[in-house]
């Protein structure tokens, strides 16, 4: 039993000796690479490749919180608040390719905000007006409580063409500062856009004309002549044979039938930036109201005819 246990042993050392000489003469595999996140420094800091591709992607962001106080006399509505909160976030992803006819760029920045607090806080009508913002509907909390989301930018870029959501290129300074709903410049949304760029000369100087959507940048449109009462408007259109006025109701909402046309001259330089634009766009209505066109006063009787004597 003892010599079948050496022989055992001896047989097993052996061939663990034969499979190690073997597995020495083996070629050994290789690990597969690891493909680390590249830096992309063709277009700026925070650029970086995506993957597998020649893509370079910049994520980027950032978050806001604001407190607002006003003094209020009155409990009337909703104007009882003193105090408005509001925190903001806001999401951008830029993603740019090289290709043989120029730069390929996809940009597209997303905002969130909640909003509290009264007319007097931080809630803006401007946005509600625009479709972005919305109203919560709980108990105690209509009007008070706004909970707001903008697609602010969506657009690409390419070979001179900006195709999609972005600022009018008609304005030139659209600041970034917007507190308690009062502001100079950033409640002018983005709109909808198709534009062309071309440089002109080897300086600074370029030109673009732009069809924009004129629906995010409206103004509302009254009649010299509105009466204050409820919707359609009652308007002057005429007057009648004895010089009365005759009222009548005209849809006052504006109609979408033609874009902006925008046209720009710009001249960019190491010591700053100066444009010059110029836009067309058609104010319209819709036609008046059939069947509201009323009288003011009813027609007076003909005067009685004088009989003669005879």
């Amino acid at each position: 039993m003892k010599l079948l246990k050496s022989s055992l042993l001896a047989s097993a050392a052996f061939l663990a000796a034969v499979a190690g000489a073997q597995a020495a003469d083996l070629p050994i595999k290789k690990a597969a690479p690891i493909e680390y996140v590249r830096v992309c420094s063709a277009y700026g800091n925070g650029f970086f490749y995506i993957p597998g591709t020649d893509t370079c992607i910049r994520l980027s962001g950032r978050a806001r919180f604001e407190v607002g106080y006003a003094q209020t006399d009155s409990r009337t509505g909703g104007s009882g608040d003193t105090t408005g909160y509001r925190g903001l976030a806001r999401i951008n992803v830029d993603a740019r390719t090289q290709t043989a006819y120029g730069t390929l760029r996809a940009f597209t920045r997303l905002e969130f905000a909640s909003r509290t607090g009264s007319t007097q806080g931080i809630r803006s009508g401007t946005q509600e007006r625009i479709g972005n913002a919305f109203q919560a509907l709980g108990q105690d909390q209509v009007g008070r409580v706004q909970q707001f989301v903008s697609t602010e930018k969506a657009f690409i870029q390419f070979a001179g063409l900006t195709a999609g959501r972005a600022s009018s290129f008609f304005d030139f300074y659209a600041h970034d500062f917007e507190i308690m709903g009062g502001t100079g410049g950033s409640d002018l949304a983005s709109t909808n856009l198709l534009a062309y760029t071309t440089k002109l000369g080897t300086g600074g100087l370029s030109a673009t004309i732009s069809l924009e959507d004129p629906s995010f940048r409206r103004n509302t449109i009254f009649s010299q002549e509105a009466q204050t009462s409820p919707a359609p408007q009652r308007v002057l259109i005429s007057t009648d044979a004895f010089g009365r006025p005759v009222f009548g109701a005209v849809d006052v909402s504006q109609r979408n039938r033609v874009p902006d046309f925008v046209g720009v001259l710009r001249y960019d330089a190491a010591w700053g930036s100066a444009q010059l634009s110029a836009a067309a766009k058609e104010l319209n209505t819709a036609n008046f109201i059939q069947g509201y066109a009323t009288p003011s006063t009813r027609r007076r009787p003909p005067p009685p005819r004088r009989r003669s004597a005879s």
